[in-house]
């Protein structure tokens, strides 16, 4: 008896909850399913109450484009496409199937097919910034690299805060055009330390290989009334869309440099723009010193903020501590920007100035920093900056160093 009532309970409540669905609005159905799918990620019933709103409106395209994608979360790719093929043949002109479809080829390992349904988008809706990014995926994917470029700058012209085109940009800038050859001159001036103002001179090529880019550098300057040489190469294998590093080594036979120079850094794509970073330098003048960093960046519209740190080990378990915060704003392309730090510290990776590794690491300097690049006639660069030191040179005696630079760079 007790079994045949609750069964009965249970029948009543059912029925009670199938006709309480029944009498709820497209509308309202819709609102329950993106809570099954997003909330509990419940996707059989959020699918589920997507048929009952489509059986209330049949051509209620946002409830059908939302089914599709349901389905091609849940790896129903043919019910995925018969959804959104449903709209294609009678909505021609709707954006958001266009999106949908192409995610789900795209995802799906199908390039070519996603390509397709994005031009058709695009040709009813030429400025949408989810087709345009959406073509720059795709295009990348196929190695077009130069029409990826193209169609990223296309939608950067239309929002320079698109922060995603702005990182797919600067992730296939340097296999768009494989080499590029820079020259920067820096001038530096003290009002109290030194007498004499110093100069260097830099001349580097990089080559973008298929493991990553390769740069050659070699940097001439006269410190102290004394010229010098340094060669470097540096190179940032990649390991995945996720993984790449910095391997870098130095050499000079002149006290202005240091001897020997060398780092890496292991680098990680995190999500929501979120870039890591971790690694070590190595700087020997008469004795080694050894230098770990870190760094976090971040992509927020057209702007770029990445704080670091070096931390340098000394004698007595002292350590050394710098920090730098920068912030750069684009104003159109991957080379086209204003950048502003500030910090405390000696960076090892500051070529001009890391001599005072040498000289001293334990008193506390101050920095600002500006600078501008900016492309011109397409493939050529130059920017212009500055750094402004407040530097501890003995203890508790404080001067000015003030650096200005100029660079002019060429891609092919």
């Amino acid at each position: 008896m007790m079994r045949a009532i609750f069964s009965t309970v249970v029948l009543l409540f059912l029925c009670g909850a199938l006709f309480a669905q029944d009498n709820l609005s497209s509308d309202e159905l819709f609102q329950e399913a993106r809570k099954a799918a997003f909330d509990r990620k419940d996707y059989p019933e959020a699918i589920r109450l997507c048929r009952i709103a489509l059986a209330k409106s049949p051509d209620y395209s946002d409830i059908r484009v939302f089914l599709g994608r349901v389905y091609t979360w849940s790896d129903k790719i043919d019910s995925a496409r018969t959804e959104f093929r449903y709209i294609l043949e009678r909505q021609p002109a709707y954006e958001d199937v266009y999106v949908a479809i192409t995610d789900l080829e795209y995802w799906n390992d199908r390039p070519a097919e996603a390509l397709q349904h994005v031009n058709k988008g695009l040709e009813y809706h030429p400025k949408s910034e989810e087709l345009l990014l959406r073509k720059a995926k795709v295009l990348a994917n196929l190695k077009q690299l130069h029409g990826a470029a193209e169609t990223a700058n296309r939608l950067l012209a239309i929002n320079p805060g698109n922060a995603a085109a702005r990182s797919l940009l600067n992730g296939i800038k340097d296999q768009v055009r494989k080499n590029k050859v820079d020259l920067s001159y820096d001038y530096t001036y003290f009002d109290k330390r030194f007498d004499q103002p110093w100069h260097m001179l830099s001349l580097s090529y990089g080559r973008q290989t298929p493991l990553g880019s390769v740069i050659g550098r070699v940097n001439y300057a006269n410190k102290f009334g004394e010229g010098g040489v340094q060669g470097e190469v540096e190179a940032y294998p990649r390991f995945s869309n996720t993984f790449y590093s910095y391997v870098g080594f130095g050499y000079s036979g002149n006290d202005i440099f240091p001897r020997y120079r060398a780092g890496f850094s292991l680098y990680a794509n995190l999500p929501r723009s979120f870039e890591a970073e971790l690694g070590f330098r190595y700087l020997y003048f008469s004795s080694s010193t050894w230098v770990y960093t870190a760094s976090l960046g971040k992509y927020i519209s057209n702007f770029w903020f990445n704080f670091r740190t070096y931390l340098t080990p000394g004698e007595d378990n002292n350590l050394s501590k710098s920090f730098n915060l920068t912030a750069r704003y684009y104003t159109a392309g991957a080379d086209d920007y204003f950048t502003l730090g500030i910090g405390t510290g000696i960076s090892p990776d500051d070529q001009r100035n890391n001599i005072n590794y040498k000289i001293n690491t334990n008193l506390m300097t101050y920095k600002l920093n500006l600078a501008w690049q900016r492309t011109f006639a397409r493939q050529n660069i130059i920017g212009v900056y500055g750094t402004w030191f407040y530097e501890e040179y003995q203890p508790d005696t404080y001067g000015n160093q003030v650096n200005v630079g100029v660079s002019l760079a060429r891609r092919f």
